[in-house]
């Protein structure tokens, strides 16, 4: 079995799959530091509370943009499972033609985003919105370029800016709103979260197709811990929280066929 692990600033998102099915995911809030045992343990612990024997695992693939923690992500991987783990970064093969100027600059969350993206919806221009501790879209055109991307305040990231600021504006639950004008200072707080959100999806993904994709509209999609909230927004060809974990799938085994043929 593969365990593939999504290590964000605030949450580690991680899966097993069994061949090419993902059996089993879980969310764990990040900690800017933690020791290899702890993460050891924490994962053999999770596993076994939902019926996985964690010496089943044979690998790991990993994808992280906390690199103080990628010590402790090594170690523990081999310590408890004795698995040295795979680590999407700079050097490894990807599939994809990475337009930045720099390509170091690429967060290796979305290059696991645009690969599983390229898998699911092969020789198709696409953008990529991940709504998680930022907002940000990737930009993938159907030759396999990742021609670049936006980031911005995420939803989270947003509200907490509002409360810290402010003299008296409160943390308010994130959640959909169906009228535009709010009724009160929490009501007001939650439109400007959810329907500005909205906004900035709808014009950004204007702007994108005027400047990449004139000629041929790309397929939307959405992924990352707030996607849901929008999916009744017509904003998205497709729904799919779990894009990073597969794309950590397909990457490791891109690799590993690459190995073999060494």
């Amino acid at each position: 079995m593969l365990l593939c692990l999504d290590v964000g600033n605030t949450q580690m998102h991680g899966g097993v799959f069994d061949g090419d099915q993902l059996i089993y995911q879980f969310r764990k809030t990040s900690k800017q530091e933690f020791s290899s045992d702890e993460f050891g343990v924490f994962l053999r612990s999770v596993l076994r509370e939902s019926k996985i024997d964690p010496d089943q695992i044979n690998a790991i693939s990993i994808c992280s943009v906390v690199p103080d923690l990628n010590h402790s992500l090594r170690n523990g991987s081999l310590k408890y499972f004795n698995a040295d783990p795979f680590f999407l970064k700079p050097g490894v093969k990807t599939g994809l033609k990475i337009q930045y100027r720099n390509p170091l600059e690429v967060g290796a969350d979305r290059i696991a985003n645009a690969i599983a993206a390229m898998h699911f919806y092969p020789n198709k221009n696409l953008i990529v919105v991940d709504f998680g501790t930022a907002t940000t879209f990737c930009v993938i055109s159907k030759k396999k370029e990742y021609l670049g991307g936006i980031i911005l305040p995420g939803v989270k990231i947003s509200m907490e800016a509002l409360e810290s600021k402010t003299a008296q504006l409160p943390i308010v639950e994130i959640k959909k709103t169906d009228a535009v004008i709010g009724k009160s200072t929490v009501e007001s707080i939650q439109s400007g979260l959810y329907h500005g959100q909205i906004g900035i999806v709808r014009e950004l993904k204007a702007k994108i197709i005027q400047e990449a994709f004139a000629d041929e509209p790309p397929i939307v999609l959405a992924t990352g811990g707030f996607s849901r909230l929008f999916e009744d927004e017509n904003l998205f060809k497709e729904i799919i929280p779990t894009l990073a974990l597969q794309g950590l799938y397909f990457a490791y085994m891109m690799n590993q066929k690459q190995k073999k043929e060494e």
